[in-house]
């Protein structure tokens, strides 16, 4: 059985978030991706609004911020403020587990091409990231 080969480096915390790996595995079943790779880097707001401002010129901090690469079967870098992310569970009373495992998916998402500029873009990606999510148990 193929899986994905998930890259976690967390320059947050010590803790581990299998979360990331759960997530990742499913939707890139889902997608049929499990040849590919996939590195999630975890920041803190800083790093990210130094992230945010050199590539994005918005010298504030975000959630997520994805980085599609393709080469050799990787997918890209995925970087996520764990500040950024246990701050928006709050905000959404949802669970950590859930604001994290929805960011990855995310930053997947991102890694192969889709996108929410428009209307119809942000309902294909998040009914998408839904999916997964659901497939994953990592419900609200």
């Amino acid at each position: 059985m193929k899986t994905m080969k998930i890259n976690i480096v967390n320059y947050f915390s010590d803790q581990s978030y299998p979360v990331i790996e759960r997530v990742l595995q499913i939707g890139s079943k889902m997608l049929k991706k499990e040849s590919y790779s996939i590195t999630i880097i975890l920041v803190d707001d800083e790093e990210i609004t130094a992230l945010n401002s050199q590539y994005r010129d918005k010298s504030q901090p975000t959630d997520v911020l994805t980085f599609p690469d393709g080469y050799m079967h990787h997918l890209g870098d995925v970087f996520i403020s764990m500040e950024t992310c246990e701050r928006q569970a709050i905000i959404y009373e949802h669970s950590l587990e859930r604001e994290l495992g929805f960011l990855a998916v995310h930053g997947l998402l991102h890694t192969l091409g889709y996108d929410h500029h428009t209307p119809e873009e942000e309902t294909e990606m998040f009914q998408l990231q839904e999916q997964i999510l659901q497939q994953a148990n990592v419900v609200r």
